[in-house]
């Protein structure tokens, strides 16, 4: 008997979910809008380390400096706004360059500074953790470390 009480809730219940999954509406309201904290008038200025490395994102242009390249290369990037930080794609050197920055405190294990980007950049097969700021969004600490 108690079975029985309990289906038709179930099956009520059942009904509810499938009909506001079909309902437009429902899904509008659980959409994340894109990340807007980055816009693209902003440089954002990154930089990592274990091997060094830093740059500036500039539009769709991103310079990118090593020891071995002190000077930087400058690539053209996609760039994207996901749900919560930025992506940028390009190729360097004939490899996959994928980039992303997302707010987050971040400290780079070399300096006193706090950043307020972490960076995460895929070189093809490597993957390398860093850290970001924009002159608008800064780091806190000593300028000159």
């Amino acid at each position: 008997m108690v079975r029985m009480l309990h289906r038709p809730i179930s099956l009520a219940a059942l009904l509810l979910l499938a009909l506001a999954a079909c309902n437009p509406e429902s899904e509008q309201a659980g959409a994340v809008p894109a990340f807007d904290g980055l816009p693209t008038e902003q440089v954002i200025y990154f930089t990592g380390t274990e091997p060094f490395w830093n740059g500036q994102i500039a539009g769709q242009t991103l310079k990118y400096s090593t020891p071995e390249s002190p000077d930087g290369v400058s690539i053209p990037v996609t760039r994207f706004s996901g749900n919560h930080g930025i992506g940028l794609s390009g190729q360097l050197d004939g490899q996959n360059f994928d980039m992303t920055v997302t707010p987050g405190t971040c400290q780079d294990g070399m300096s006193d500074r706090r950043y307020p980007f972490t960076v995460t950049l895929r070189l093809d097969d490597e993957l390398r953790e860093g850290c970001g700021w924009t002159d608008v969004q800064k780091f806190t600490g000593p300028q000159n470390p």
